[in-house]
């Protein structure tokens, strides 16, 4: 499994807040905040989330042969 490789600085800051986050939640006895912490922590220890997985990379080509300039023509139109 890949949960104890690939942990960079953004993962173990997340983690950490996370955790941060959930020992506030016990001590404050917080639900929201619990919760809030135990999504965070575990988003970056199961390293899931938006770009976790290139989720917000866009799969496109950027091709310039296709637009190529060409000459406009234009009409002139008189209103009689």
């Amino acid at each position: 499994m890949n949960l104890l490789k690939s942990w960079g600085f953004m993962r173990v800051l997340r983690f950490v807040f996370g955790a941060f986050a959930l020992v506030q939640a016990i001590i404050t006895l917080d639900i929201v905040l619990g919760i809030l912490g135990l999504v965070v922590g575990g988003m970056a220890f199961f390293n899931v989330g938006c770009c976790a997985s290139n989720g917000c990379e866009t799969n496109y080509k950027k091709d310039d042969t296709t637009k190529q300039i060409t000459d406009v023509e234009y009409e002139e139109v008189v209103a009689k």
